[in-house]
């Protein structure tokens, strides 16, 4: 879905100065400077309009969260709430997570999300897909042994898509559920999930695990490129 244009963007994100990393490559390797002594570095791919990111990073304030978006008018209202809320353990950054290991360090983050991406459908698109082995490789090469990937999406066939790319990269798998909120509500939700959980739309969430830093063989063929996922808009920008 279209992010609606925001009045005034250019000063409302000057304002946001004390949360919003213009030069991201400068901290690489060396992140955990904006909060000596943090209990863990997180990493949120496309925080959208910052529900999630806001409301994670209040509720464990000794864990310091990076949130990603590339899109400014979804970007501006994720980081006003976090300037509202008086944050100091999240910080924001506009980059695309194709480049997220020019920006992060090998074996620098603990855990990294990834909330209701674009499903991208079109077969054609597969690769621009938040979960296709390219990006999962670099998340691996950034994550610490141990680390995690945490993947949530409302499409069904997206998620099914992504479980076997998962494992093509040797991640392993761990709590996979196909409707998370079905005794209730999990967690903390994103400003889209809650929508869905409202409707009745069943939620999909895995944990995929760093076991192994073995790069996926270059030869394995992407089956899952035959696949396509549901031709539905793909995210709304509301984390």
């Amino acid at each position: 879905m279209r992010m609606r244009r925001r009045n005034n963007l250019a000063p409302r994100m000057a304002a946001c100065e004390p949360v919003w990393i213009h030069e991201p490559e400068t901290l690489r390797g060396n992140w955990r400077s904006l909060m000596p002594g943090c209990r863990e570095l997180r990493v949120e791919v496309g925080c959208g309009k910052g529900k999630f990111t806001v409301e994670t990073a209040a509720a464990e304030p000794d864990v310091l969260l990076i949130a990603i978006e590339k899109v400014p008018d979804a970007l501006v209202l994720a980081m006003e709430s976090a300037m509202k809320m008086g944050l100091k353990n999240v910080f924001f950054v506009s980059l695309d997570a194709d480049r997220i290991d020019e920006f992060f360090a090998d074996d620098e983050i603990d855990l990294l999300y990834i909330n209701f991406c674009d499903p991208w459908p079109r077969k054609k698109n597969a690769k621009r897909r938040l979960t296709y082995h390219t990006f999962l490789e670099k998340y691996k090469k950034v994550l610490k042994l141990g680390g995690q990937i945490h993947f949530k999406t409302d499409n069904a066939k997206l998620f099914e898509w992504s479980l076997p790319e998962m494992e093509s990269c040797y991640l392993e798998l761990r709590n996979v559920t196909r409707d998370l909120h079905a005794n209730g509500p999990v967690g903390i939700m994103t400003g889209y999930e809650e929508k869905f959980y409202a409707l009745g739309t069943p939620i999909n969430r895995v944990e995929a695990v760093v076991v192994t830093k073995t790069p996926r063989p270059a030869d394995v063929k992407d089956e899952g490129e035959d696949n396509d996922t549901p031709t539905d808009d793909g995210k709304e920008q509301e984390s």
